[in-house]
């Protein structure tokens, strides 16, 4: 009986671990991976950031593209007497840094092939030319070079160098040549929530997700108790309220720039006319317009979709249970209030909580159609996070705001399920 027992947990668990490795694939591991590239300052327009780095490296194309036209630059003016005494020790820092460098046989055979490619100007591989070095030495590295440009100046003020910029850029290039480390742990999280700019995305987003939900849920409602009753041409009715359904939302969206336009647009000019507006131009240039715009094309788009998801909530409930109400004698209200709304619940979960999500992360309508502005009034999180990413190339802020994004949406997963979805995970039981 034991043995039976446990063959049959074995056989539950090599069922559901198909799944659950979906789900660790597809799920969990993007979220993980962003959380790990948001504990470094990963920038993709700095050389030395564009990658994660634990240790310290030492950037050889870098270093041979300025070490050897330094010492032979410096070389020059000794030979002129420009400040020989100056130069000369500067000189000999570098002589004694690179013999040091190339000691390490590791980095020796590397250095060479570098400097062969650099030679033939060949194309070099980051792999070959960035490696691993220990704290000392790209102390020491850092140390000389900032000995050197210091010298380098000081030589300059006393005697007129021939190629004193040329010098004193190449001097400047060796303090790149090490790449520190770029591991800064929860650095980008401490500053997003003490942004003032990220917390106006969220406030944009709650405002955003909270009105246009709640009007679609009072919209969808009503649409779906009106089509659940039968008359003439309910197909064809149930048929038309999908189309701004299936517009895709770049397309809705830049048709509702149209609409809202401050010139030509017909419903600013609309809601001129009834005095909903002072002029055409508030609709997509002030705050508030704006977005009250970006609420409003969305309501139009998705409250189709809230409809009928409670339209199927609504034709699951027995016909029995209102003619038993209305001869017990329930008003038409009081049949919705105790017939209608408990039966509908679990519909209005998934609608809510489907919707809820949905809202907090668009990115698509806004972005097509105020581009978050004006003046960040309509930025969601969504919006901040892609800018911080894509046009700032802060992959590293970038993925804490998407990390941000995944809590917000577990947390309001979390309170959905808490206060409203009980009788969903007990299976119906209610126990």
């Amino acid at each position: 009986m034991k043995n039976e027992k446990s063959h049959e947990k074995i056989m539950a668990y090599s069922l559901v671990a198909p799944a659950l490795i979906l789900i660790l694939v597809i799920a969990i591991w993007p979220v993980l991976q962003s959380f790990y590239f948001s504990l470094f300052d990963l920038k993709l327009n700095s050389p030395t950031k564009s990658e994660t780095h634990l240790s310290y490296s030492i950037d050889l194309e870098r270093y041979l593209d300025n070490y050897p036209f330094l010492v032979g630059a410096i070389d020059n003016e000794i030979k002129k007497n420009h400040a020989p005494d100056q130069l000369g020790k500067a000189k000999d820092q570098l002589e004694k840094l690179d013999a040091k460098i190339q000691k390490d046989p590791k980095i020796k055979k590397n250095y060479d092939l570098v400097n062969d490619k650099l030679l033939n100007f060949e194309s070099i591989d980051p792999s070959i030319a960035l490696l691993k070095i220990d704290k000392d030495l790209a102390n020491e590295i850092g140390h000389v070079s900032k000995e050197v440009k210091a010298e380098v100046k000081s030589a300059a003020k006393e005697k007129k160098l021939d190629q004193e910029k040329k010098i004193v850029g190449l001097a400047s290039g060796m303090q790149d040549v090490v790449v520190k480390p770029n591991f800064i742990g929860l650095k980008h999280y401490i500053s997003d929530l003490s942004s003032k700019r990220v917390w106006r995305a969220l406030g944009n987003t709650m405002t955003f997700t909270v009105l246009s939900v709640g009007i679609e849920l009072v919209l969808g409602l009503s649409i779906a108790l009106l089509i659940n009753k039968a008359f003439v041409g309910r197909g064809l009715v149930r048929a038309a309220i999908l189309i701004p359904w299936a517009i895709p939302t770049a397309v809705s969206a830049k048709m509702w720039q149209f609409l809202y336009d401050g010139q030509n647009g017909i419903v600013s000019k609309m809601f001129e006319k009834l005095g909903l507006v002072d002029s055409m131009t508030h609709l997509l240039t002030t705050d508030t317009g704006a977005m009250f715009s970006v609420i409003f094309a969305d309501v139009w788009k998705t409250t189709p979709y809230m409809a009928l998801l409670l339209l199927a909530g609504l034709q699951t409930i027995p016909g029995s249970l209102y003619e038993a109400a209305s001869i017990d004698g329930a008003s038409k209200f009081k049949q919705f209030l105790t017939v209608t709304l408990p039966l509908l619940k679990s519909s209005l979960l998934v609608a809510l909580l489907f919707r809820t999500l949905d809202a907090f992360r668009v990115f698509d309508l806004i972005y097509v159609l105020t581009g978050g502005g004006p003046a960040n009034s309509t930025e969601t999180i969504s919006i901040l996070g892609y800018k911080m990413m894509f046009s700032q190339t802060n992959f590293g802020n970038g993925s804490a705001i998407s990390v941000i994004v995944f809590i917000c949406v577990a947390i309001i997963s979390i309170i959905y399920i808490k206060f409203l979805g009980r009788d969903l995970l007990n299976d119906g039981t209610g126990r």
